[in-house]
């Protein structure tokens, strides 16, 4: 069974602060590159906090912006009816207001919520039945928006532009499906169907379906970055150096320090912590110094500097049959897609497993966030992003501080269209690097998963190949006959196309279902004996006094969680069972002791105790 190297960082919740350490390693064998910080004591300062925010900001201004092209792009022709500033800024809010929700009383991760790709391809299947019959293949709009990468959009120059009630029915239709899929995304989290399907998802079936997250968004990352090899790859090298190079780095000169009372000292490792912001900064600048004006945005001096987003801004959406199946399959893909995002970001910061309630509520709240979203006439919903959770991966650094901020300035953000311009502007080869980067790490992390499991029994290389493989080639095998799934009806055939074209949703259901009914020993299957958790042989390893406390981290705020005897018994599933919620002598813990994660700190502060740290 192959195993971690020894010098590889490894997060995990320690002190009662919730801090995010590397685990200790013996010193004969560490790396110094590996190296975190010095042991400290207390939350990240807020300068670095609003350094980090800004990091998963740019990050999420990629995802939101390549998301957005790609369905835009594939609108029947005849301009845009309203700003894409405009639609950005909407779909900015929503992720805002979502990501506030699901650290405050979701998952309590620190999850940023983002328009996720698994929304795309049913917006696409969706739009791309609205084509001319000549023209109506299934990957046909696909590849139209691919090709036409470079265009720029613009907006109709007036009412009698040719195609614009076509473009507002077929948005209004795909805000419509958001809207479906955020309602169907509340009712699973709310009966608790995350929380009875998660125990069994081991990691042959996690595992599988984050190789693939991570491989599936490779076609968009090469069509961004073909607008110029040359800024992508210099991006992406400057992404490598400062993260993996110059990680061990330690900066400044004279250290920070907590307080003037104490007298620990922390080096900041600058590079890496900044590995995004330095080379985005770098590339965007020196792409502005050349004139290259690589981004197909065109920008509108009519955007407001202030905007209130509002339901039935252009319109309602619409909802039809084929909507609806449409938000179906967006509702099954993006919430594997989220329950996937919960066990990487806690394998990620070495947690326990998310505990079934922490996925209901999870999920039920990203679900409200894309009814907000499809209200608001957003194309695209919001989910748990790989990209944001790769970037944890990359700074090694994960706060509920930073991504509170990162829901703030989200929503300062999208109050604002002529600031949400500024998106606009980053080029083509900046969103493709950027996303290819974190996709490499999500991948990475999927693959270091498998030695949760013993990956030389045959009956597991079996499941984690053939998973893998089909759900790479039957998206493509549908795209190329399309006639497979021509049933005659469209709602059905809409149903079909985008469930079927969705690489990681068949991923976790093919590993799923072959997990489930091929015969294997708990160990053999990573599952210890009676504890069937998704990363239960990772849990094993943990110290024991993290996992004596795993309620502290997933818990309801501490003035939510005197509401749970109230809420009906159906709705149950969201409230930490009655064993879990108390501490060791019996009394309710407060969460907001392990809000903040943070690398480096891994020793508590001699002499502190429970009553100071509640008192800060």
């Amino acid at each position: 069974m192959s195993r971690s190297p020894p010098n590889a960082i490894q997060l995990r919740s320690v002190g009662s602060q919730g801090t995010m350490a590397s685990l200790p390693q013996p010193s004969a064998v560490q790396n110094p590159s590996s190296h975190s910080w010095a042991s400290v004591c207390g939350s990240p300062p807020w300068g670095l906090s609003c350094l980090l925010a800004l990091q998963h900001i740019l990050v999420l201004a990629s995802l939101l912006c390549a998301s957005h092209l790609l369905l835009l792009q594939c609108l029947p022709a005849g301009g845009l009816s309203s700003s894409p500033a405009q639609l950005l800024a909407s779909s900015l809010f929503s992720c805002g207001v979502s990501t506030a929700l699901q650290t405050w009383m979701g998952s309590r991760l620190p999850l940023i919520q983002a328009p996720s790709l698994e929304f795309l391809i049913p917006g696409l299947v969706l739009t791309s039945q609205k084509l001319p019959l000549t023209t109506r293949t299934p990957g046909n709009c696909e590849h139209r928006a691919r090709a036409q990468a470079s265009l720029v959009l613009r907006l109709c120059g007036g009412p009698g532009c040719h195609g614009l009630e076509l473009w507002n029915t077929s948005l209004r239709e795909v805000s419509g499906a958001v809207v479906v899929s955020g309602l169907l995304q509340v009712m699973l989290g709310l009966f608790g169907g995350p929380g009875h399907l998660f125990p069994h998802c081991g990691p042959l079936v996690l595992a599988p379906s984050l190789v693939v997250a991570g491989l599936s968004a490779h076609r968009e990352v090469a069509l961004f970055c073909s607008a110029h090899w040359g800024l992508a790859s210099l991006l992406i090298l400057l992404m490598v150096v400062c993260s993996q190079h110059l990680g061990a780095r330690l900066f400044p000169p004279h250290p920070w320090r907590r307080a003037s009372t104490s007298s620990t000292h922390t080096h900041i490792p600058v590079f890496r912590l900044l590995s995004v912001l330095i080379p985005v900064a770098c590339v965007w600048i020196l792409s502005a110094l050349l004139g290259l004006s690589i981004t197909p945005w065109e920008l509108s001096t009519e955007a407001p500097w202030f905007w209130l987003p509002h339901p039935a801004e252009w319109d309602w959406p619409l909802l039809t049959p084929r909507a609806l199946a449409a938000g179906i399959s967006m509702a099954l893909a993006a919430s594997t897609s989220s329950l996937g995002c919960y066990a990487l970001c806690g394998q990620l910061l070495h947690l326990p497993s998310p505990p079934p309630h922490a996925c209901s509520r999870g999920l039920s709240l990203e679900g409200l966030g894309s009814v907000l979203a499809g209200l608001l006439g957003s194309p695209m919903g919001t989910a748990s992003s790989f990209p944001n959770v790769g970037t944890v991966s990359l700074l090694q650094a994960g706060s509920r501080r930073v991504a509170h901020l990162v829901g703030l300035l989200c929503v300062v953000l999208g109050l604002s269209p002529r600031l949400v311009q500024l998106f606009t502007t980053i080029p083509l080869p900046v969103l493709g690097g950027v996303l290819g980067v974190t996709q490499a790490v999500v991948l990475s992390t999927g693959f270091s998963s498998f030695h949760l499991a013993d990956i030389d029994s045959g009956r597991n290389v079996f499941i984690v190949g053939f998973s893998i493989f089909m759900a790479l080639l039957l998206p493509r095998w549908f795209r190329e006959a399309p006639v497979l799934l021509s049933t005659g009806w469209s709602p059905l055939d809409v149903l079909l196309r985008s469930l079927l074209t969705e690489p990681i949703f068949l991923a976790g259901l093919l590993g799923f279902l072959l997990e489930n009914t091929i015969p294997g020993t708990q160990l053999e299957r990573g599952l210890g004996q009676g504890l069937p958790s998704s990363f239960t042989a990772q849990e094993v390893r943990m110290p024991q006094k993290s996992r004596e406390k795993p309620a502290q981290e997933y818990e309801l705020p501490f003035s939510i969680q005197n509401l749970c005897p109230c809420i009906p018994h159906p709705l149950r599933c969201l409230c930490p069972l009655p064993e879990d919620s108390g501490n060791e002598e019996g009394v309710p813990s407060e969460p907001g002791e392990t809000a903040d994660l943070l690398p480096g700190f891994g020793e508590q502060c001699p002499g502190s105790s429970r009553e100071e740290l509640r008192s800060q």
